[in-house]
């Protein structure tokens, strides 16, 4: 069974944590992500940096484009990662934008994720029609999930195609904005988040987008199986370093 959807299965509300690859330094990468296990994180989405990033708040981009300076790729992430499951065990999602897998060849790139241990993939600009048609036979065919994004504004029934469609989690951005620009959930979002609970969809919702500290972590997860922390933990890293990774985790619960 695939890491992520046994992790699901725990009687426990998930804390996932994101981070832009290669940032504060390049080589940080595997030492975040082995203190993000130490710490108590269930999950990791490692951001894969690209130059054009649509659904990233200026933080996100920030530590995005100092990656890309710093010298990451996707060959790179891949080297850095190699080694990855001797130390750590929690589902590892690669978070990144298609153009980069496309470059790197989508079969090439599912193949690589399968050896080293990757879980699942969210590709925002991939729509789910296309992946379907196209691409899901690929995924499938290495073990890798894909997870979709829904929002507000995403339709009944593009929700019940791509519950259909997925087999982990659907990540529910909790507004249709950018990333890291809310503090705090209003009753819109509840409204949302309700709304979405009340279709009792096969997969799992986790939510993201505005998750800073454990308020809005424990807001977010009455709601849902879990939440997901970007900005918040990259601004973090960016005022303390990489040493208070586990202080950070602490103070969400």
């Amino acid at each position: 069974m695939n890491r992520i959807n046994q992790k699901l299965q725990e009687n426990k509300k998930i804390l996932s944590i994101y981070f832009s690859a290669g940032y504060p330094n390049l080589n940080d990468t595997v030492q975040i992500i082995q203190d993000l296990e130490k710490n108590g994180v269930d999950m990791i989405e490692i951001g894969l940096p690209f130059s054009d990033p649509l659904a990233d708040g200026p933080t996100i981009q920030a530590s995005s484009t100092q990656a890309l300076k710093n010298g990451m790729t996707t060959q790179l992430l891949f080297d850095q990662l190699a080694a990855i499951r001797k130390t750590v065990s929690i589902p590892l999602i690669i978070m990144g934008y298609f153009n980069p897998m496309l470059q790197y060849g989508v079969e090439d790139f599912c193949k690589k994720c399968a050896e080293i241990g990757i879980d699942g993939l969210i590709i925002p600009d991939l729509p789910v029609d296309v992946y379907a048609a196209e691409y899901k036979a690929t995924f499938d065919k290495y073990g890798l999930k894909n997870i979709f994004l829904i929002t507000p504004q995403t339709s009944d029934e593009r929700i019940r195609f791509i519950d259909s469609v997925s087999d982990g989690f659907i990540y529910m951005v909790s507004s249709a904005s950018v990333t890291g620009s809310q503090s705090g959930f209003g009753n819109t979002q509840e409204t949302y988040f309700k709304r979405i609970a009340d279709m009792n969809l096969k997969n799992p919702q986790i939510i993201g987008f505005g998750i800073s500290n454990q308020e809005t972590f424990n807001q977010a997860t009455q709601f849902a199986k879990g939440a997901i922390i970007g900005s918040a933990f990259i601004k973090n890293l960016t005022d303390n370093g990489v040493v208070s990774i586990g202080e950070f985790v602490k103070a969400i619960r």
